[in-house]
């Protein structure tokens, strides 16, 4: 139903759209994803008719060539851009007949079709009121329900839940897996729970191509991720000895030891077929008590994220695995400071010594020594209102010493000095 060859788009030096292809067939449903600016929305406006290619060298949608019969196209889609284009002050079933006329629908079929959809995206008794006083979330079904009108053979869907509440994005994405019965549908999303949840199938671009294409498990095979089992046991072992006895099972290829919950000890599982069941008979031989033993497998947004970042799927699942080292953290190899011992800290800030620590002199400031005690001072009202607290003040010097400037007297209006 949508074959797309080689498209490229471009604005002015910015490449929004970079060697694109893709298929869908007829009856499918596939998610298009991609962080925001990758390319989604200049992609499906070109299929849509409403943005000319810079380059391409095959556009059909629905059997029309997009770039040659665009009417064709327009004709044969349903189009929901992430705007949806309602009139505030139309009926929501005068806007219906508004669109029923702009696709030169017959007003039999009119008056057959709009209560079959408005019912259809659960709108019915909305018929009489104003758009421009419906809620954010029932403009959204109007709007559906304006592109599902001409009973189109494809449905494109432009961020169908953007701006929506919890609520009504559940709503939607409930009337969107409805519609995906009898039509092909290519839903354009950045929200990945709201993709996986209707499309079997996804397509993900960043910064204008497309890095893959498949069902989320095969994505996750593909790119060497796969699933895992995730183990929560307490026992009296430690948990080195319970990685080495889970590892010996048959079909273990790694074993990865997870943080301690509690009284207990998580584990990451991989390798070939079912392995739960061996390891649940090892928990009762060994008499360990089992807390989770469930069967993970890598979810959409770590795999949108191992695309895009180009982070492991390893590195998005956490514990690393048994035995392996830790990566030492940069800041850690850094050189360590040598800082005065037990500095003290004063009221109104923190104390400075010009002297190195282990000097047998006396402290500064003290009684009989020349030096002076040098402070950063916070409190704007310690010597002056006008006095810089960026700059550092001397305990003993007089505030003229540090400042440089007279300290104001009580009677010149100008600040009042600290009593």
């Amino acid at each position: 139903m949508i074959e797309v060859a080689h498209l490229t788009r471009r604005y002015g030096s910015l490449l929004a759209v970079d060697d694109l292809s893709f298929e869908v067939g007829r009856g499918e449903v596939v998610g298009f994803l991609g962080p925001n600016g990758a390319g989604k929305t200049t992609t499906i406006r070109i299929l849509a008719g409403y943005l000319a290619a810079t380059k391409a060298e095959r556009l059909v949608v629905a059997g029309h060539d997009v770039q040659r019969d665009s009417m064709g196209v327009r004709r044969s889609i349903g189009y929901l851009p992430e705007s949806v284009p309602l009139y505030p002050e139309l009926r929501v079933e005068e806007m219906m007949r508004f669109q029923g006329r702009l696709h030169r629908m017959e007003r039999q079929v009119m008056r057959r079709r709009i209560p079959e959809v408005l019912e259809r995206v659960g709108v019915q008794d909305r018929g009489k009121q104003l758009v421009g006083t419906l809620s954010r979330g029932l403009k959204q079904r109007v709007g559906l329900a304006v592109a599902l009108l001409p009973d189109p053979e494809v449905l494109v869907l432009d961020e169908p839940t953007s701006g929506l509440d919890p609520i009504q994005r559940g709503e939607v994405r409930d009337l969107i897996h409805s519609l995906a019965d009898d039509r092909t549908v290519l839903l354009s999303s950045h929200i990945l729970a709201e993709v996986e949840s209707v499309a079997p199938r996804v397509i993900i671009l960043h910064e204008g191509r497309k890095v893959a294409d498949g069902k989320p498990a095969e994505l996750a095979a593909s790119l060497g991720g796969g699933g895992h089992v995730a183990v929560e046991v307490m026992g009296a072992a430690s948990a080195e000895d319970m990685a080495t006895l889970i590892g010996s099972l048959p079909g273990v290829d790694s074993v990865a030891t997870g943080d301690r919950v509690g009284i207990h000890q998580s584990f990451q599982v991989r390798g070939e077929g079912d392995l739960r069941e061996d390891i649940g008979a090892l928990a009762m031989t060994q008499t360990w008590a089992l807390r989770e033993l469930s069967w993970q497998r890598p979810t959409l947004e770590q795999l949108f994220t191992r695309l895009v970042t180009g982070r492991g799927l390893e590195d998005l699942d956490g514990p690393a695995s048994s035995g392996a080292a830790a990566a030492p953290s940069p800041m850690l190899e850094a050189e360590p400071v040598d800082l005065p011992a037990a500095a003290p800290v004063l009221a109104a800030g923190l104390e400075l010594s010009s002297g190195p620590a282990e000097s047998s002199a006396p402290p500064l400031g003290t009684p009989g020594n020349a030096g002076s005690k040098i402070i950063y001072s916070l409190n704007p009202f310690d010597r002056g209102a006008s006095r810089d607290l960026s700059k550092p003040v001397s305990v003993d010097a007089p505030p003229e010493a540090v400042s440089g400037e007279p300290e104001p007297s009580d009677g010149d209006g100008d600040g009042e000095s600290a009593s």
